[in-house]
């Protein structure tokens, strides 16, 4: 016999794109130094929707573990921007992210490919 399972989806799709959004920050500031706006644009351009509210602690961790720095940048239509920047130890993490997100994905992918 088959049940159909009830649960919400939402929170476990929520999870896994919290689970890759270091990976993610870390290559968009790899590309360039970015603003926190340009970061969650970037985010939802990728629907991995993102509110300032999680953002901001992510960035200040990231910071805090010495893998950005950031400077501050005047703007023309309003107060300074923080500007965020990778440094060599947050490469070495994102490359290694990176490997195991292929790993991972491959191996994921081995499993449930035949089913999708």
């Amino acid at each position: 016999m088959y049940y159909i399972c009830s649960m919400n989806t939402e929170n476990q799709n929520a999870q896994m794109r919290k689970g890759a959004l270091e990976l993610c920050i870390l290559s968009i500031i790899n590309e360039k130094d970015a603003y926190a706006s340009d970061i969650i644009a970037r985010l939802k351009d990728a629907r991995l929707i993102v509110v300032e509210g999680t953002l901001y602690p992510l960035l200040t961790r990231l910071k805090n573990d010495g893998l950005t720095i950031y400077r501050w940048e005047e703007s023309r239509s309003g107060p300074p921007r923080k500007y965020h920047q990778i440094t060599p130890d947050g490469k070495t993490l994102l490359e290694a992210l990176k490997a195991d997100w292929l790993d991972l994905t491959a191996s994921v992918d081995k499993l449930i490919g035949n089913s999708i």
